[in-house]
């Protein structure tokens, strides 16, 4: 890493969570990820779901017919983990060599989660059957219990589901995925699981939901928490730990989706995922923790290569966009939109 008090350049970063959708979405916000990040980690929550094999090669091929030209891009792939699959179906994925991981959630936790799981018990044979295999599951850790505070879905995961059950599979890889409270930070450092960590959540704490009135595009789940947990995440990626890193959990959505009587919970954040990072490390002096945070804890948690070539972020201000739009006329609002960021891509 080359760090002076105007530009940093790093190793080629990855994003270990990234939300890409499908069909013109995807395309146009691909380019946004690609030409910056050698690697990311694609959800599976579309409609319908990718659950096989077939789903996930399909979905694949999708993608790379987008990735723009001359530019050197892999998404790894997971699946979307139901109640329905099997031990042997976990086997069938490992042999593959295409399936990266296997995704959690609870249901009807967050977007498209509705084929999620209801009986943590169910999936134990299956999760047995990944620990063997060596695929990691990667975990939205909310709480779905009627009556939890939407504040505190966290925090009830993390002590009825995570510490209970999933933590008690031996050699089970986990990724507590885009944690968001002092809670999460503490259970990650005491126990052998990794974490990925959003821009949005070590950049805003949940003030940023009623700016301006009430912001539907600052609305996400997990749900932006108060300013002392926002402390905390800030102060977990400036630890010399390889459990934290970089995840964007950039979703794209259609305006009219998020400002609507019953808006959707996701932020789009790729098109300028790697400055909004900076912003964050240079708030608590953690700059000299960043290419470590961006480019290789998450590669060593997943055994993979650092990659190859650099990239280089400049000290210079800017307006983010205010929109962007999809060939067939959709609207997709960013992060920040109209306002500014403190960091650029050179």
């Amino acid at each position: 890493m080359i760090l002076d008090k105007t530009s940093i350049t790093i190793k080629r970063p990855d994003d270990f969570h990234l939300h890409l959708r499908d069909g013109e979405t995807m395309k146009t916000v691909l380019p946004h990820t690609a030409n910056v990040f050698a690697r990311a980690v694609v959800m599976p929550n579309l409609k319908p779901p990718i659950i096989s094999l077939q789903d996930v090669s399909q979905y694949q091929k999708r993608i790379l017919e987008n990735v723009p030209q001359n530019c050197n891009f892999q998404p790894l792939m997971t699946i979307y983990l139901t109640q329905d699959h099997t031990p042997k179906d976990v086997e069938e994925f490992a042999k593959s060599g295409l399936v990266k991981a296997l995704k959690l959630y609870p249901q009807s936790a967050t977007t498209n989660s509705q084929y999620g799981i209801s009986d943590f018990d169910k999936i134990i044979p299956v999760l047995e059957a990944m620990a063997k295999e060596k695929i990691p599951l990667l975990i939205h850790g909310e709480s779905t219990e009627t009556g939890v505070d939407i504040f505190d879905r966290e925090k009830r995961f993390i002590d009825t589901i995570l510490s209970k059950k999933l933590l008690k599979i031996d050699g089970l890889k986990i990724v507590f995925e885009h944690i968001t409270t002092k809670d999460a930070v503490d259970f990650v450092i005491e126990n052998e699981i990794g974490a990925t960590i959003t821009p949005h959540h070590l950049l805003m704490n949940r003030n940023a939901i009623f700016d301006g009135g009430v912001n539907p595009h600052n609305y996400c789940l997990p749900v932006l928490k108060r300013e002392s947990h926002r402390q905390a995440l800030l102060e977990a990626i400036g630890k010399p730990l390889k459990k934290f890193f970089l995840g964007t959990d950039s979703a794209p959505h259609p305006k009219d989706a998020k400002e609507s009587s019953c808006g959707c919970a996701g932020i789009y954040c790729a098109f300028a995922a790697l400055p909004l990072y900076a912003e964050a490390f240079e708030e608590t002096g953690a700059l000299h923790n960043f290419e470590n945070f961006c480019s290789k804890n998450g590669a060593d948690f997943y055994g993979l290569p650092y990659n190859e070539g650099t990239i280089t972020i400049v000290k210079e201000n800017w307006t983010a966009p205010n929109v962007f739009k999809t060939n067939d006329g959709v609207s997709i609002i960013p992060m920040r939109a109209q306002k500014e960021i403190k960091w650029k891509i050179k």
